[in-house]
């Protein structure tokens, strides 16, 4: 029989900050389009902090559901808030501000979860420990959601920073790729490490590049915040 107390632990402690790391690195896209010209998001009525209306069914339920059934490192996406790149006041430059502001709006979460676990002592009772434990899976969940978010394939937001900051001989190519971008995200984190273990090697590139990258920032973001 599931333990309730269990379920309910994790829902606090993993889908709080999982939530407020999706909706807010997805609503940061919007607001900085729109603070460069483009109101698309907030016509689309997608400038909103309820993250029902940035759920994507692939990245937040399908995906994340399968990796779980395989024992695989838990990850997914929210649905896109619509931006306009034509309607931005300097197309390509202001792209590469509004491509980074979720992985940004999520380091910031981060830091801040990191320096509030310092009042996580000043909390009596069972609380003390939830709320612990909360503070460090929203370090973790936002410094693994920005690091996944930057991998450089469009339409992720990495993609799209390199798109606006390479030259035209490298960022035309690489934005004709994002027509194809999810699928070859898809063969890169399910089908790679699904090839690997057949052959009994471990090629998942969560497990290569976004892991040890994350665990290097959130190093740096413990040390800033004054843990030892």
């Amino acid at each position: 029989m599931p333990d309730i107390n269990a379920i309910i632990e994790g829902l606090i402690t993993i889908g709080i900050p999982a939530i407020l790391a999706i909706t807010l690195h997805e609503a940061a896209h919007g607001y900085i389009a729109l603070a460069f010209g483009d109101p698309t998001a907030k016509e689309a009525n997608r400038l909103t902090l309820n993250p029902i209306r940035h759920i994507d069914p692939m990245g937040t339920i399908i995906l994340p559901g399968l990796l779980a059934l395989s024992h695989l490192p838990l990850f997914g996406w929210a649905k896109p808030v619509p931006v306009n790149f034509g309607r931005l006041r300097n197309p390509r430059r202001n792209m590469v501000w509004v491509a980074a502001a979720g992985p940004g709006i999520n380091l910031v979460l981060a830091l801040l979860s990191a320096m509030l676990l310092h009042l996580a002592p000043l909390v009596g009772g069972t609380a003390k420990a939830l709320l612990a434990e909360t503070l460090i899976n929203s370090v973790r969940i936002n410094v693994i959601l920005a690091v996944f978010n930057m991998l450089p394939i469009p339409p992720m937001d990495g993609g799209r920073v390199a798109v606006g900051i390479l030259p035209d001989s490298l960022a035309r190519p690489l934005a004709g790729l994002e027509k194809y971008g999810m699928v070859i995200l898809l063969a890169l984190l399910i089908g790679l490490p699904w090839v690997g273990s057949l052959v009994g090697l471990n090629l998942s590139i969560v497990t290569w590049v976004v892991v040890p990258i994350a665990e290097q920032i959130v190093e740096l973001i413990a040390a800033v915040a004054g843990h030892p």
